[in-house]
């Protein structure tokens, strides 16, 4: 029997899924590799008829695909919840973000804002539309390509602030993470994980999945910006 299992995911996940990979090859034998890349992406190609056992991607489009049917019925579960954060340019001033004025007075006075694909994008794009902001930042916006992180952009001055998924930009060399969106600003998105309709070893795919959402991955999780549904 074929011991390994392979899965696709958004960039997002892509830290915590390496990290959790080799601990489930080192502790319980498996070979798990995922392919990352943007939820977009991911999404079309499932819908292309990708081959693989496990989809980690936002709750949202994994419930999309789970009712065209990419997804055995029953299988979803959510595994993390991520927040949104703020970024800027390792050397450049810290903008305050403790507030909802804060938050207006750094969106106001930056002269490019880099944004992701996905859900994280779409919810930014409401929030600045809520904060009647979007006539005078519309220009100001740059939406990165899926699977490119957001901080990428501040380093080549293309952006002087930034907001992505914490996991996303956490590790990027030369940005600094601000904090995540103040009170009820706060954007956050649950990833969860699914076995494939197309899996050739489903019942080997819901174990990894249950070991995905352990309480060991739960831990690995939050050291990479990430938390546990409910915590």
């Amino acid at each position: 029997m074929d011991r390994g299992i392979s899965g696709l995911s958004s960039m997002a996940t892509r830290p915590v899924l390496v990290e959790l990979s080799e601990h489930i090859r080192l502790a319980h034998g498996l070979s798990v590799r995922f392919d990352s890349a943007g939820g977009v992406e991911i999404a079309r190609r499932v819908r292309e008829g990708a081959e693989a056992d496990l989809l980690v991607l936002s709750d949202s489009a994994l419930a999309e695909l789970e009712k065209e049917g990419h997804i055995l019925k029953g299988t979803t579960r959510p595994l993390w919840v991520s927040q949104v954060v703020a970024a800027v340019a390792e050397g450049t001033p810290v903008p305050a973000l403790g507030s909802e004025s804060d938050l207006r007075a750094a969106l106001t006075s930056a002269k490019g804002i880099a944004y992701s694909t996905g859900p994280s994008g779409t919810a930014l794009n409401d929030l600045i539309t809520r904060l009647a902001l979007d006539d005078m930042l519309c220009d100001r916006l740059v939406q990165v390509p899926p699977g490119v992180p957001a901080g990428s952009l501040l380093a080549s001055g293309q952006a002087d602030l930034a907001f992505q998924q914490h996991s996303e930009l956490m590790d990027l060399p030369g940005v600094v993470v601000i904090g995540p969106l103040p009170g009820d600003t706060a954007i956050s998105s649950t990833f969860s994980g699914g076995v494939l309709a197309a899996s050739s070893q489903p019942s080997l795919a819901r174990e990894v999945l249950a070991l995905l959402g352990s309480d060991a991955a739960s831990r690995a999780a939050r050291t990479r910006g990430m938390r546990p549904p409910g915590d």
